[in-house]
């Protein structure tokens, strides 16, 4: 009998160690620039980084942030040519919407904004604009945008914003992409036909609504312990060029407007549970005559949607390309407070490369310049609610 309970003791031990094993934690490549494409860990760091999200995700309590998106929308069709006494103009609009959402799907935390930014010209078809003036968002206007006096319920944009967003909170994306909406105008198809906001939301939300889908099919997962969300963007004119000529050769009208934009999601001691880093890197040509020569209805990609096709790997010296580099920057991030990223060992490589991160774990992932991506993060952590 003694032995028969003594085999019986260590069977069940055998059973006991089997399934402990079992359970053991599967690798997740997350990705800091687009979940849609697969990371190669660059470190064991990030490897540990990946496995901590991928927990966090499944443990996560509803209601807490588990995974972290970011969707955007470019359009260039507001543009327009020199003709008679109106100038030539690019507009570039960038919608942005940041999400966090909990385990279960639902939208725990959002900010939505907007970036309007214009390349003027003159009748000589020179920029006619300062390149290197503070460039603000919508919500960073405030009452500079000058909507409330046009509403029809006497709230500024980044107001209506603010109301959305919360209206947003508690929701699943199907949930969100159901809102009954109302043609108001040709400008205006779909503006909220929804009682809850019918005193505080009057423009249009479509392109916020398939944003905010798009962060959450692009949505990544976080560490565990995210508190706090937000935003930072940052937005350069300064490489738009006037009609010149170069080697006796005509070089036309171009405008380029580069919106970089940072989501993070921060734990209650200030550190980086996950950072998603992307560029809407704009362009609007124009022929010699004024003339918009890009086509304003095409479907506008940034970089990291661009993928591959961006180009950069066959220019790169260690055969990356952005969004693996951005990726790579936004692992590196996580685990670290804003003060440890702002202190970043960093070098010049060239002008157009002033600041090239010089710390060992990023030399062979990335060689682009950061300071506008950790200007971004440091905005983020700001804004975060």
């Amino acid at each position: 009998m003694k032995m028969r309970k003594m085999m019986y003791a260590l069977l069940v031990s055998m059973v006991a160690i089997s399934m402990l094993a079992g359970c053991g934690s599967k690798n997740s490549n997350s990705n800091s620039a687009n979940s849609g494409q697969s990371a190669s860990n660059e470190s064991t760091n990030n490897a540990s980084t990946n496995n901590e999200a991928t927990n966090n995700a499944d443990t996560a309590a509803s209601g807490q942030i588990a995974k972290i998106g970011l969707g955007h929308i470019t359009s260039i069709g507001s543009s327009k040519d020199m003709e008679g006494d109106t100038m030539a103009t690019a507009q570039v609009d960038t919608t942005i919407v940041a999400a966090a959402f909990d385990k279960d799907g639902k939208v725990v935390k959002v900010e939505i904004d907007n970036a309007q930014s214009k390349v003027d010209y003159d009748k000589d078809l020179q920029v006619a604009t300062d390149l290197n003036a503070d460039n603000k968002t919508k919500v960073e206007l405030g009452e500079d945008y000058g909507m409330k006096k046009a509403s029809s319920i006497g709230k500024e944009w980044y107001e209506q914003a603010k109301a959305l967003g919360d209206w947003m909170v508690g929701k699943s994306v199907d949930e969100i992409k159901a809102m009954k909406t109302k043609a108001k105008d040709d400008h205006h198809p779909a503006v909220p036909d929804e009682a809850d906001l019918a005193s505080t939301v009057t423009m249009n939300v479509s392109d916020f609504i398939a944003a905010v889908a798009e962060a959450y099919d692009n949505a990544i997962d976080v560490k565990a312990g995210a508190e706090k969300f937000g935003l930072g963007h940052n937005i350069s004119l300064a490489k738009s060029k006037g009609l010149s000529t170069n080697d006796g050769q005509e070089v036309l009208p171009a405008a380029e407007v580069n919106t970089v934009m940072v989501a993070a999601a921060f734990d209650k001691d200030g550190k980086v549970a996950g950072t998603i880093i992307d560029n809407a890197q704009t362009k609007v040509n124009f022929d010699k005559n004024g003339k918009v020569a890009s086509d304003k209805n095409a479907e506008i990609k940034t970089k990291v949607e661009l993928g591959d096709e961006y180009g950069m790997k066959k220019a790169s010296s260690i055969g990356k390309d952005w969004y693996e580099q951005a990726r790579a920057l936004g692992d590196w991030m996580v685990g670290k407070s804003v003060d440890e990223i702002k202190g970043m060992k960093t070098k010049q490589k060239d002008d157009a490369h002033p600041a090239v991160p010089d710390e060992a774990d990023l030399t062979s992932s990335v060689t682009i310049s950061v300071q506008d991506y950790i200007a971004g993060l440091v905005e983020s952590y700001d804004n975060a609610k």
